[in-house]
């Protein structure tokens, strides 16, 4: 059975899995929906982070930006190419650019989990460029 989770975390194309400091648990890497402590300590991201999305979401972003809404945080990349997969899982890709560094400067915190993946809070509507 170890063997098995050993497998699985390993393996995930995406590395969304992770273990416990204790090596007795498993959890997602970015926290998903369920309210945990990550652990991760805020970083300075770099200038600008990129997050895919489906342009049927366009029209909310568009009014309050990019929340996390019932996730643990926004998830962002520092190179298109995984953002363009998500985008596409929920209809017609749309590529944004987030401001980050000016969002940091602007009092938000930044995350990167284990699978390079980075997080925030939100990205408001006036750090965003739509691509």
């Amino acid at each position: 059975m170890k063997e098995e989770l050993d497998y699985v975390v390993e393996n995930n194309s995406k590395k969304q899995l992770a273990y416990s400091e204790d090596g007795l648990q498993i959890r997602a890497s970015q926290g998903h929906s369920i309210k945990i402590d990550l652990g991760y300590e805020a970083v300075t991201p770099p200038e600008f982070l990129f997050h895919g999305t489906a342009t049927r979401f366009l029209e909310s972003i568009k009014e309050t930006g990019l929340d996390k809404q019932n996730r643990h945080h926004v998830h962002l990349s520092s190179n298109q190419e995984p953002t363009n997969s998500v985008g596409k899982r929920y209809g017609k890709l749309t590529l944004l650019i987030t401001k980050s560094k000016e969002i940091q400067e602007a009092g938000h915190e930044f995350f990167v989990s284990e699978n390079q993946v980075w997080l925030t809070d939100n990205v408001p509507i006036e750090f965003i460029q739509f691509v």
